[in-house]
């Protein structure tokens, strides 16, 4: 199905919650922003960039056909957990983990925000080399999924795959999965450095 279908009148996957689901989305943004701005006063902001998505219709039926669902409001917001995404990039490991544990600790709201999952792929690495710390939150009933990371990740996971090896490379697949490994790797020990450097630099 393309876009232009669902021009011509087709019924949105999110139906009447695309508004209530910006908005869950700006008030986690505005969140991180306001830790953004207390830190900043002490020269320190922890966010190197931010993004964040409500999924394409596309993408949302897509993954739909994907999982076996129905292509149905229940299923995009009910099933599947990533409709909002939100990625934090921090210059430094510490920062990663002072936006998860602010993020968990949210009271605002009504209901507050709920940590439906968490995955660290930065102490635990999945086997090709990618790290980040994974979490899937409830606000408000809506789920957001949030990965946080360190510019080294976001750097290596980006160019990872923009080079496509998986489709393109059929016999050498397994020694450019091994460099791949070896350059996250050597990134990880590079954050670990920095982060190093960091401490002593704040100790004086």
């Amino acid at each position: 199905m393309t876009a232009e279908i669902y021009n011509r009148g087709q019924d949105s996957i999110y139906g009447g919650h695309l508004s209530e689901m910006e908005d869950v989305m700006q008030e986690v943004v505005d969140n991180i922003q306001k830790l953004r701005d207390e830190k900043k006063s002490e020269d320190a902001d922890p966010v190197e960039h931010l993004l964040y998505r409500i999924k394409s219709e596309d993408s949302m039926r897509e993954k739909c056909r994907r999982r076996g669902l129905p292509e149905t409001t229940e299923s995009a917001l009910g099933e599947l957990t990533d409709s909002i995404g939100i990625r934090v990039v921090c210059p430094f490991l510490d920062q990663v983990y002072m936006i998860r544990d602010y993020l968990v600790g949210r009271t605002e709201g009504c209901c507050g925000y709920e940590l439906v999952e968490e995955k660290d792929y930065i102490r635990h690495a999945k086997p090709n080399g990618y790290r980040s710390l994974h979490m899937i939150l409830r606000v408000r009933g809506y789920y957001v999924e949030a990965q946080l990371r360190t510019i080294s990740m976001d750097t290596w996971a980006a160019l990872e795959h923009q080079l496509k090896y998986k489709k393109a490379l059929g016999g050498n697949l397994e020694l450019i999965t091994k460099e791949l490994k070896r350059c996250a790797d050597e990134l990880a020990s590079t954050d670990v450095s920095m982060q190093t450097i960091r401490n002593m630099v704040q100790r004086g």
